[in-house]
């Protein structure tokens, strides 16, 4: 159980753009077609794109860092195909760089970055953090790297990503499967989620004076459809058993420390959040 933090820290949600996809990404056949419906719709949905910024005593920390600026258009860092499956639309204020200035913060000013995992809508601008130690989970570092080797220019990780992430020597703090549960600062836990969603999945557990309890989940559970019950996993994954383990490990650790479930891209519960430009949790 983490301690509660006894200081002042100021947790913001900075929201960062939309996403859009067909749903069976999002909810694996959501719309199975049948003997009676044999031409079932599919839909194309839109949904949230966020980060959160922990402004503790200890240093501050980003959770997440959203889509690359240059991620869309001809000259774009995603592929052709993955622009066309997974628009984002994001004006310059929703850049994660433009984010952080309008509270006075500087790339350089972030102590830890800890990315839940390496897809291209929350790694997307881990070059900028150059003084930070970024925490990701170990096999989906090896994964990430696998696919710049092997030159793979489309699908969730993105090439022109990880080449930024070399060329700028970015300090790396690796989670590996046997770790869990790790404090990063007063109140605040590293929470490993392991395969599932993706190689390795990464959360954090936080915990306010006021507001309490907030298990930011990420994708290990994309929005409160999924969650369930019953779960539901979505179309991009890679370890559905693992998948399943992941979320009712949230389920349990949420309701044994009475906290939130922030999910990764739920379009309802994110209109319900006090964002960065409105305020801050504490």
């Amino acid at each position: 159980m983490t301690n509660i933090i006894k200081h002042n820290p100021k947790l913001y949600v900075m929201d960062n753009g939309r996403l859009s996809m067909d749903k069976n990404w999002m909810i694996a056949m959501h719309n199975p077609a049948t003997k009676d419906n044999p031409n079932a719709q599919t839909e194309f949905v839109e949904f949230p794109v966020y980060t959160v910024l922990i402004d503790h005593p200890a240093g501050k920390i980003l959770f997440d860092t959203a889509c690359n600026p240059n991620s869309m258009g001809p000259e774009g860092r995603w592929g052709k195909a993955t622009q066309q499956m997974f628009p984002i639309d994001m004006g310059e204020e929703c850049y994660l760089h433009n984010r952080l200035e309008e509270l006075n913060v500087r790339p350089e000013d972030i102590k830890y970055v800890v990315a839940s995992h390496l897809h291209l809508d929350h790694a997307g601008c881990l070059e900028l953090f150059t003084n930070a130690t970024i925490i990701v989970h170990e096999d989906e570092l090896n994964g990430a790297l696998q696919t710049y080797a092997r030159n793979q220019k489309e699908g969730a990780y993105i090439w022109g990503d990880i080449d930024a992430w070399i060329k700028n020597n970015l300090q790396w703090k690796t989670i590996k499967r046997s770790e869990d549960n790790i404090e990063l600062a007063e109140g605040i836990s590293i929470l490993n989620f392991g395969s599932g969603h993706a190689w390795g999945m990464l959360g954090l557990q936080i915990n306010l004076p006021e507001t309490g309890g907030i298990i930011l989940a990420s994708d290990a559970i994309y929005t409160a459809e999924s969650y369930g019950p019953p779960i539901k996993p979505p179309g991009i994954i890679y370890d559905s058993l693992g998948y399943s383990n992941a979320v009712e490990k949230i389920r349990r650790i949420a309701n044994q420390t009475n906290s939130q479930v922030w999910f990764g891209h739920d379009a309802d519960q994110f209109k319900t959040f006090r964002k960065s430009t409105e305020g801050y949790y504490e």
